[in-house]
Formats: structure tokens, sequence, C-alpha cells
């Protein structure tokens, strides 16, 4: 699966599709959280949400992806100073671990991303406030997927939070476009300038992931040529929606809670009450 140039605009057909990829995200990625505790490894956590993927019939979005070479699993399993794109293997989690998993799921060739970042047994504070720092950023920057904003609000909604908190946002990677594609324009950077980029239209589709760092922003690509890592060895954390724009406002695609479908429209601030993260339901 190769990235789309290009803004695709969804029908309401193809939305409901990603509705039902992001649904069976959200499975796969309770199955995932379901298994996390000490002594398991990142290839068990991926086999939970490869699992709900088959039972599902659902395709995946990430196995084969290319790369280096190609992606080899359905997950990506990251751990403490692991940003993004963790390969799952043998590394067994300890007590006070913090893991991000994220996972693509893929129905009628419409893909649905989505990603959760948790503690292992009981974490530190200042693990447990990266983790909530960061995603809160990303229910600030879905806030502002409404048609009459730009790209640009997005970007800027997750840097200001996050900086104000005293934590720094990755420069090289970024929020996406999805659909038909696991990547599609636009690109949303995790910082950037409010009333800039490019107009926000319903029928979007964007993936939204705050990457954010405890200590400086800059990361580094390890070994294995796919993990994503701090330089400076800090505490990372990663939250990840894909949200539709409707004429209403941003419509979460990737929450198990069926009481959101309705009109295809999120309750907005029913959603910042409940707190529902991928794997509620």
């Amino acid at each position: 699966m190769t990235q789309r140039r290009g803004v695709v605009i969804k029908s309401k057909r193809e939305l409901a599709l990603m509705r039902d990829a992001g649904r069976i995200n959200a499975l796969a990625l309770a199955a995932a959280v379901s298994v996390i505790q000490p002594g398991v490894t990142t290839a068990d956590v991926d086999a939970a949400a490869a699992e709900v993927l088959r039972k599902h019939g659902a395709g995946s979005a990430f196995l084969g992806y290319q790369g280096p070479y190609p992606y080899p699993a359905v997950t990506t399993v990251s751990v403490n100073d692991e940003l993004v794109h963790g390969i799952p293997g043998n590394r067994r989690l300890k007590e006070g671990d913090i893991v991000s998993v994220d996972c693509g799921s893929v129905v009628e060739g419409f893909v649905a991303d989505s990603a959760i970042t948790i503690g292992v047994g009981e974490i530190s504070t200042e693990a447990q406030r990266l983790l909530d720092i960061t995603e809160q950023a990303l229910f600030e920057c879905i806030d502002k997927m409404r048609v009459g904003n730009r790209t640009g609000d997005l970007s800027a909604a997750v840097q200001e939070y996050v900086e104000a908190n005293g934590y720094n946002v990755v420069r090289e990677y970024t929020s996406h476009g999805v659909g038909r594609s696991m990547h599609e324009d636009p690109q949303v950077p995790n910082y950037g300038k409010a009333g800039r980029g490019m107009p926000i239209r319903a029928g979007m589709t964007i993936a939204l992931e705050p990457m954010v760092l405890a200590g400086e922003p800059e990361t580094r690509v390890l070994a294995d040529q796919w993990t994503v890592a701090s330089r400076d060895g800090q505490l990372t954390a990663h939250f990840e929606h894909t949200v539709a724009v409707t004429p209403n406002g941003p419509w979460i695609l990737t929450v198990l809670d069926k009481n959101l479908d309705e009109e295809g429209l999120i309750r907005y601030n029913q959603y910042f009450a409940g707190r529902l993260s991928p794997a509620a339901g």
C-alpha cells in the first residue's frame, strides 16, 4: 500500500466503510491492551491484535508496508523511549514501562488507523503525566477538525498545548490523510501556525497523531531500521485517532461506542466528558 497524492474527499458510503474499519481497529487495540502486563512479550501484544483482524475478516494496513524492508507485523509496539514503529518481538514488558500500540485495519480497501499508549502495571507520576498531556493534545487537535479551519490550526493546537505543559513535539513525523491508502495528503505536522495551510473540507479524513517527547525533540532510528526513539533516551508517548470532517464537526471513526454514530457525528462535548480512548466501549 503506497502513499496516495492529493486530498481524497470521501463519500457517505466510503465514510461508513472507514467507520467499520475504525471499530475493528478499536477492538484490535482493546485486545492488545488486555494482554499488556509484566512478563508478556511485544509479540504477544501484536498477536492479540492480529487475531481480532483475522476474526473480523479485516486486512492489516501495516503488515508488508514498504520501507527499508516490508514491515513484518500487524501492529507497532514501542516501549518507553521508542516513539513509533517499534517491531514486535521477544522483548518482555516490565512493571513501570509505558507501551504505545499502533494498528491499522482495512475493510473493502479503506483504512482506519489509531494508537494508544498505556502503562504496564504501576507507572511513575512523570510517565502518567506524559500520557495524559499527549492524549489531551489529541483531543485539542480533533476539536479543530472543522470546516473553515486550516491544517495549521490542527498543528498549532498540538504544539501549543504540548509545549505549554513542558514537553516537545516530534518534527520528523506527521499526522496524515488516510483512506484508500495508509498515507494520503494532507500531511499535518505536530507543529505550525494557526490560520495557515490547507482549508479543512467536509469529507476529509485524517489520522491525527500527536507524538510527544519528555525531553528534546530530536529522534533517531534504531538498528532495525524501523523503530524511532528519542535521541536523548527520555520517555515518549503517542495517541492517534482517524477523524472525518462533517458539515457539523469532527467524527472520530476509531472508537467503539455506537452511540457516537448518530447522524455520523460525534457529540464532541460528550466525548470530552467521557474521555473515550481507542480501547473504550
